[in-house]
Formats: structure tokens, sequence, C-alpha cells
């Protein structure tokens, strides 16, 4: 089983200031930086999260640094402690089933697995020692 496990960070509104200053600390340049404004049209988003950051990555050595701010209705409200997630790159759906079944037991899952609209199948859970994960397929393009 080849995996890479990755860190995820949370934060509450200032999650670009946050990877600007990461950036200008290890170098590089992002992988992917996309707002909530730029998901999908039809989601209910509160006009003032729009700004917020969605999803970052930075690549830093052989790891990437990954991020996201919190939206409104999107996750629990922001503390420090439970803004931080391990996000495992998985090679397959299987190998994801089987991760989050493994990891979640005796936890809670809090976004079952399933395809999302970036083009991946992903999932979210808290183990039962209160750890965060996240799962990620990339699925094949068609």
């Amino acid at each position: 089983m080849s995996l890479s496990i990755n860190t995820y960070l949370t934060f509450d509104g200032n999650c670009r200031e946050a990877f600007e200053f990461y950036r200008a600390v290890f170098g590089g340049d992002f992988l992917e930086l996309q707002t909530f404004a730029d998901g999908p049209s039809g989601r209910e988003l509160p006009e003032a999260d729009g700004h917020r950051v969605m999803h970052v990555a930075l690549p830093i050595g052989s790891a990437v640094l990954m991020g996201s701010d919190r939206a409104a209705g999107m996750a629990p409200p922001f503390a420090a402690g439970n803004n931080f997630s391990l996000s495992i790159q998985a090679e397959s759906r299987e190998q994801c089933d089987e991760l989050c079944a493994r990891l979640s037991d005796g936890g809670r899952i809090t976004m079952p697995l399933g395809e999302q609209f970036w083009g991946a199948y992903f999932g979210m859970w808290t183990d039962r020692f209160g750890i965060h994960w996240m799962v990620n397929y990339t699925l094949p393009q068609e």
C-alpha cells in the first residue's frame, strides 16, 4: 500500500495570509488556490464567505501543506486544537473505503465518502482518539 499523508490546516478567515507567510518562508508556488466563490454555482454560501479560501496547496519538500478557511455552516466553529487534519492521498476508491472503515472504527464520520465536484472520491472523519482525517482519491478523467 503506497500512500502519502499530508497536513491540512483550517483557519477562520486568515488562510490566505497564513499561506502567503508559509510561501515566503519555504519558497515555491501554490499548486492550487481556490476560494469558495470559485466553487460550483447553486450552493448556499453567505456572500461574505466568497473570498475565503476553499483549498490551497503548497509543496514543501516531498510533502504538501494544504489548508482552507471554515465557511459558515460547513464545519464546526473554529477552535484552536481542532484546526488541522491528516490528509491521505489514496490510490483507489477501495483503498479510501478500507482506510475510512478502519480508521473511523469507534470514531465519527463527519463527511461520508462520495464523489466531489473537484473530481475526487473524498470523505472525512474523526477517529476514536480525536484526530481528524480526510482521504482523497483523484478520479480518472473520462
